[in-house]
């Protein structure tokens, strides 16, 4: 249990309280305790911020009465709560985000949905498709490649969607942040991310 807590998400903010990163949590206590950041809690509607040792404090009291989706690390004589958001103290800019592309992330962007039907598949139940077909002289890209059923991607063929009378649900692109930031931010234990990360409309 205690491994996998220790494996689970963390957001990172920059000192301007701009989502820069994901962590472990691993990462995220090694970073409060050398006091490079601070932990962000939402207490009663309002984001406080606190450093390592009142940090503690907050655990030894909040362990006595345990909220629903609140994780907890065994320290030495308490309880330490797993923070979800920390904010880095001494870090200023936006670094470049490149978000590397792979069929897994391409499935996490388009949230594992046929971009023409719009049903949601398992993995082993979808494919990737050129929206121009690489006959067509189409590019592996994130604008030019969507997640499609096998059942549609049978139907389109080697053809454009308007050659194959089919119409995307939404325009691919680049994911602005790193996809696996979208996957976990339905968690119950991740609700305080959204106001940090900017999520894609439903469409």
């Amino acid at each position: 249990m205690t491994h996998s807590v220790l494996d689970t998400n963390v957001l990172v903010l920059n000192r301007f309280y701009m989502a820069i990163r994901v962590v472990n949590v691993r990462r995220a206590l090694t970073l409060l305790y050398r006091q490079c950041a601070e932990v962000i809690s939402n207490d009663e509607e309002q984001f406080v911020s606190y450093d390592f040792d009142s940090w503690c404090e907050l655990s030894r009291l909040a362990s006595t009465d345990k909220q629903a989706g609140e994780d907890y690390l065994q320290a030495v004589g308490f309880e330490l709560m797993v923070p979800r958001i920390v904010r880095l103290t001494r870090f200023d800019r936006m670094p470049a985000q490149t978000v590397r592309f792979n069929r897994k992330n391409l499935f996490t962007r388009d949230d594992h949905r046929c971009q023409y039907c719009g049903k949601n598949e398992p993995t082993h139940k979808l494919s990737l498709d050129h929206v121009v077909p690489r006959s067509h002289g189409g590019p592996t890209t994130w604008e030019n490649v969507v997640c499609c059923c096998l059942r549609c991607n049978s139907r389109k063929g080697g053809r454009t969607p308007k050659q194959a009378n089919m119409k995307l649900l939404t325009k691919p692109v680049k994911p602005r942040f790193h996809p696996l930031w979208s996957g976990p931010i339905d968690d119950p234990r991740y609700e305080s991310w959204k106001t940090f990360v900017s999520m894609p409309a439903a469409s």
